[in-house]
Parts: C-alpha cells; structure tokens; sequence
C-alpha cells in the first residue's frame, strides 16, 4: 500500500472536481457546495470547460490548466470520458481519483472500468469507485460527496460499498446518535477495495474503530490478513449471505457449503465482529468506537429493576456471554448498597429505591473488582429518582475507580428525561442504549472481538513430514488418465502424503485377487466399486460392509460390479477396493471447498444424521492450526457428543484436531488442483486411541486450456 497515495485520495488537501457545475440538482454542483458547506479548508478546483466561475471558484477547462497540485480528483462527468479525464489526472499528477460517475462494470462496462484503472495505475494513481457516493470526514472539514451533510462527529470510520446506504447512515448518525469521523463509499471498488481501506484505517489516527457494510469481497485472503495485522476493531455488516450454487455441488461440504458460513468463519479468524443489521451495526459500532473489548468471561448486570434484569439474563445467554453468580466477597460488598429484599448474585437487584449513592457505590466497587471483566448498568426511570442525577453518578463511578482496561455499557428504560441522560453519558464515552437486550449485545460485541482476537493470534507451525510432490504426481497421473475426479484409492493416498490416517484399502481387478486380498488383510473387510464416474458409491448399490466369508466376496464382486452397471452404464470401472473394516465409532465428517473468495475452506461436523438433516457443521478458511481445530469441534451443537456426554467417554479430540489441521494444510498446499474434497467417514475412538479415516473424496479443479 502507498500510504502517501491514500493519504492524498482520503485526506486530500486539495481537491478538483470534474464536472462541476453551476446547475442545482446537478451531482457536479453538489459536491463543490459540500465541499463550502463543511468547510473544507484546502484548495477547491472546479473543472468546466463552458464556465469560467463555479460558486465562487476560479474554473479550469482541464485539470492541466490548475496552476497548484492537486491531491484528490472527484470525477463526476459520464463514463465515455473517464479514459481520457484519468489520462490527464495522471499527466497533471493527481494522486487518486474518486470516480462518482456510474455506467461500468455495474451496467455491464467492465472494460471501461478496467482500462480507467489500467490507466491510473501507470501514473501511480489510485482509484475509489466508480458508481459512489464520494467520501466524508470530520477531521477534514471535507464532504467531498453529493450526501447531505457530514455525519455526526465521533470516533469510528464506516465504508460501505452501498452508495444509497451510506446517504441513509449518515442522516442515521444523528438520530442514532453514533459517531463517525469518516464515511467512504467504495462503490465497484475497481481499486481501492475494503482490504485497502482496513488497512490505510489501521494507521489512522482520526479513526477508534472501523465499520464495514460488504456486499462481497474481492480478495479474501488479504483482506483477512489486514484485519489480523489491525490493532483496531472492525465489524462487519455482510448481506447476500445465499448459498453458493449448492444444487450442482458434488460433494457433502459442496452442498452444505454457503456463502454466509465462510464469511462467518472468516470475520471470526480475522478478529472481526461480526453485525446482525443495520441498527446492530450501529449499536456495535458505538460499543467498540467508546469502549475496550471484554478480556474474560465474567460479566456482572447492576439493576434497579427485576424485569430489566430478566431480560438481560435472557439477552446475555442469547449472545454468547452467559451470567454466572458473583463471587461471595462480591456479593457481601454490594448488599451493603441494597435493602433486604434486593439480590446481589446476579443480575444485582438494588431495587426500585436505588438512587445515585446507591448506584455510584456499586458501579465503582464493582467496576474495579477483579472478578467483572464487563459491566452492564440498567436503569428503569422513577419518579423518586433523576435519570441525569443517575448517569452522572455511574460516570463518577467509573472515572473514580481508576479502570481503563475493562468495559461498561449502559441502558435506560424511560423517557424523555432518559434520553437525556444518555447521549449525556455517550457525549462521555459510556455506549447508552434503550434496550436492555441491546446494552448486552454490545458488551458481546466487546467479549466477541477479545475472543477474536485471542485465537486469530494463535498460528500453529506447518507439518513438516508431508510430502507436497508425491500427492501432486498423484493428481498429474489421473489427470493424463482423463480424470477429474481421483477414485477412492487415489484419494487415500494424497490423504497419507499428508500424514493423515486412513484405512488400507487396495484395488482389486478380479474375484480372485479380490478374495487374496481380503484374506490378506483379514476379515471382515469392505468392498467399494471403483470408478472416477460414481462419486456417491452407495447410491449405486456399489458398497458391502461386514463381509466375512471368501464365498461372499466372490457373490458381492460380481454383484458390485452388476449394481454400477446399472447405475450408469457407460461408467468406467477400474475395480473393486478391498478395504479393512475399522471397528466401530464416533462418525465424523471432514471435507473442504474452494471458496470463490477465500479460497481453500474447511468443514467439520458429525457424520450421520447430524451432517445429511440437521447440517450441524462448522468452517474455517484454510489453514487451521490444531488450536483452531480443536475449536471448531466446540463449535457445533453436537460438540458435546464428543467431550464425553451423558456417561459417554470422552473422544480423542487432540487426535482428531491434528487430522483437521493437517486436512487444511492439505488442501492449502494443493489449492490449485483441488475443487472439493470429503472425508466421510472418519471414525474417531476414545481418548488417547486415535481416528481413522475410513472414506475419501478428491474433485480436482477444472483445467481450461
């Protein structure tokens, strides 16, 4: 990233506008009347060939006839001049270019749009847009955009690849009363893109907190990276969460795969919080612009009210942050501040008589306590108590307990008098909602981002006994054979290159040979047919397990063989795998997808019942370190099942962690071959005795010539 580009397109000091105009109504008069509105304080160059004056300013046919530099070029004339406008912004040289003009890739014009890049780039140019709304900052004093008016001031930065959406959040910002030192629409992002923008935000020094609207990704992969290496907290409001064509999958994880899944598994490695709507977006946002994340687990609820206090209780189990009663000593020092009948185990119930004293005691003692890692104050108005009054005692709390490190959020349950009271304590730096579901939310986003943030720093080391080259040749030689698909045998053997553990199974070409090998391995045995043509095996009736007699290995073969025939007659059969039969166990299923955007993914979940109907599976993008792993078997509901559940024993998860992190280094490594993959099952046996995986799937990618 060329950090002085950005700065020059971002946070121009001065700043041409292409198409300015005299006209009102006109998007090229509005922005140079925004430009006076917000005070702007560098220079302004109106460009119009037709007008030697725009609203006060000199004008220039061309940006070449501009006597100074010019950092930012709003560019707001139609598509069919770009090439040559961007032409001369980099003959002029003009840092970037904020292209508000629409008529490109999103009307089918994605030549155009490329030649404007492919131009800038040559000059060292940057480009925002095309098809946005401009871009707005406080710290500026620059509405370089045609929305309204800059937002109210605060701490955050929001960029929203919705034009539309970004005019109706400012408006927002006032009623809402959330704070933005920045709004920036990206728009196509033919260029600049939110990876670019997370990172140019992380050095900031105007912007707390960064807040995204994303319709997509353009690269996934970096965008993550910037995220991880930003010390500033991002969330993320993603919409068209559909599934990827899940219909012409052909593998399990291919079906089951959405876009929503990955996006969620990617904003968690990435450390980014991750918002529900808009008004969550914004009640989040406020949270992390004012607040530091929750480093633990143990958040304390202070009320003056039962039914508030229920509701948090309620809020708090919903969004990941359970209540748990305060510790003894915790206890005795806040009944001090409460009549008999008030509870202090938590939600603390000081009762509809808590007046300030009351709360301000608690908050402070219990705001500097080590136990509370977070702290919810609720308040229901009375008519024996001023909600200022109150507000005002909960912010001398926290200013006089010293804590700088730990944080706290507030609702008020009332009127105008509480409305009042809480933009107060916002105007203060405590997030103020109406709700007390909504206060609850917040201190989860805050808990959401430390969680994030304290896995996406765990990066385990790769394995370095695998062997890259022979599970490349593997696939080279089922490519030469016509293949796109490797059978169940070829599979098995990628899988080992990577140390994964897998059932022995070998290729049998006649009942004969078929009956030495499974005398050979022993019975009982399994027999599969083997064809790159039937990926689902038992559908075409072409699986036989617990088979234990010579006798019927010759009976099964032929029948196999029969079955797959039927199933798809111009199949090509190569055999019939003979395969060891692994005792019983926990059924599990691994598989993986290349996403569009984030490239190598791996899934997770239980086989069986849990995978075909209730589709309990988790996601992570490619690689996961055992860590990370071992979270992902937490993650799903039936997680339970393998921590050892109603007297069951304990599966080995750190056995079956290692598989799903080396499956991931997998098909990291060989990205560029594989499409999809399955491993269903994988049996995993009880602690300490391993997991084998006892089926296997590889779709190879299609190579165009």
């Amino acid at each position: 990233m060329d950090l002085e580009v950005l700065n020059g397109l971002l946070r121009p000091k001065s700043i041409a506008v292409i198409g300015a105009s005299n006209k009102k109504g006109k998007i090229g008069y509005t922005v140079v009347e925004n430009l006076i509105e917000s005070q702007y304080q560098g220079a302004v160059y109106p460009i119009n060939p037709r007008e030697a004056e725009v609203q006060g300013f000199k004008s220039y046919p061309s940006v070449l006839d501009v006597p100074g530099d010019i950092d930012a070029a709003v560019m707001v004339v139609p598509a069919k001049f770009s090439v040559q406008v961007t032409e001369e912004c980099g003959q002029k040289g003009v840092k970037g270019l904020i292209i508000i003009a629409s008529g490109f890739s999103e009307v089918g014009r994605k030549d155009l749009e490329e030649q404007v890049v492919k131009t800038a780039h040559r000059y060292g140019m940057r480009v925002l847009g095309p098809n946005i709304v401009g871009i707005l900052s406080n710290s500026d004093d620059c509405n370089a955009s045609f929305a309204p008016f800059l937002p109210l001031p605060g701490k955050a930065a929001l960029v929203s690849q919705s034009g539309a959406l970004l005019i109706a959040m400012d408006a927002s910002t006032y009623t809402r009363r959330v704070g933005f030192d920045k709004l920036v629409s990206i728009g196509n992002m033919s260029d600049v893109n939110f990876a670019d923008m997370v990172e140019w935000l992380g050095q900031d020094e105007t912007t707390a907190c960064i807040s995204l609207y994303i319709e997509g990704l353009k690269d996934g992969r970096r965008f993550m990276k910037n995220a991880l290496n930003t010390s500033k907290p991002i969330i993320a409001l993603k919409s068209g969460v559909s599934a990827h064509g899940a219909a012409a999958a052909a593998s399990h994880t291919g079906s089951l795969a959405g876009a929503g899944q990955i996006y969620d598994a990617a904003f968690e490695q990435a450390g980014v919080v991750r918002a529900s709507d808009l008004n969550n977006l914004f009640d989040r946002t406020l949270a992390l612009s004012l607040q530091p994340p929750m480093r633990g687990d143990n958040m304390l609820v202070i009320t003056n009210g039962g039914g508030v206090g229920v509701l948090a209780t309620d809020a708090a189990e919903r969004f990941g942050v359970p209540l748990r009663f305060a510790p003894e000593e915790v206890q005795t020092e806040l009944k001090k501040h409460m009549p008999e009948f008030g509870s202090a185990k938590n939600p603390v119930d000081l009762t509809g008589m808590a007046g300030r004293d009351w709360y301000q005691h608690s908050v402070q003692y219990a705001f500097a306590h080590n136990w509370v890692n977070g702290l919810v104050v609720l308040y229901c108005e009375t008519a024996m108590t001023d909600p200022m009054d109150i507000a005002q005692g909960i912010e001398e709390a926290v200013r006089l307990s010293g804590i700088t490190d730990k944080p706290i959020t507030v609702s008020f349950v009332g009127g105008e008098k509480s409305d009042t009271a809480m933009r107060w304590l916002v105007e203060h730096g405590i997030p103020a909602y109406d709700g007390p579901d909504i206060a609850v939310n917040a201190m989860a986003a805050l808990r959401e981002y430390a969680r994030n943030k304290e896995l996406a720093n765990m990066e385990g080391p790769r394995f370095s006994d695998v062997d890259e080259e022979a599970a490349r040749a593997i696939i080279a030689k089922a490519r030469e054979n016509g293949c796109c698909n490797l059978t169940e045998i070829e599979s098995k053997k990628v899988f080992k290159t990577y140390g994964l553990p897998v059932a022995r199974t070998e290729m049998a070409t006649s009942e004969d040979e078929a009956v030495r090998l499974a005398e050979e391995i022993g019975y009982p045995i399994v027999m599969k047919i083997m064809s790159p043509d039937i990926l689902h095996k038992s559908d075409a009736g072409g699986v036989k397990v617990n088979v234990k007699t010579s006798a019927e290995v010759h009976e099964f073969y032929r029948e196999i063989l029969k079955n797959a025939q039927a199933y798809k007659a111009d199949a090509r059969i190569q055999g019939v795998a003979i395969q060891e039969m692994a005792p019983w166990a926990t059924e599990v299923i691994i598989g993986s997808v290349n996403d569009p955007t984030f490239g190598p993914s791996v899934m997770f979940g239980l086989g069986g019942i849990f995978v075909e109907i209730l589709k309990d599976v988790t996601f992570r993008v490619a690689p996961v370190s055992p860590d990370q792993a071992f979270k992902m078997l937490e993650d799903i509901k039936a997680g339970a099942i393998l921590a050892g559940a109603r007297g069951e024993a304990p599966k080995d998860r750190q056995a079956l962690a290692e598989v799903l992190s080396r499956y991931s280094q997998m098909i990291t490594d060989l990205g560029d071959e594989i499409a999809e993959t399955d491993a269903n099952p994988v049996l995993v046996y009880e602690e300490g005795e391993g997991a084998i995986v006892v089926d296997a799937r590889i779709i190879l990618k299609e190579h165009r010539a």
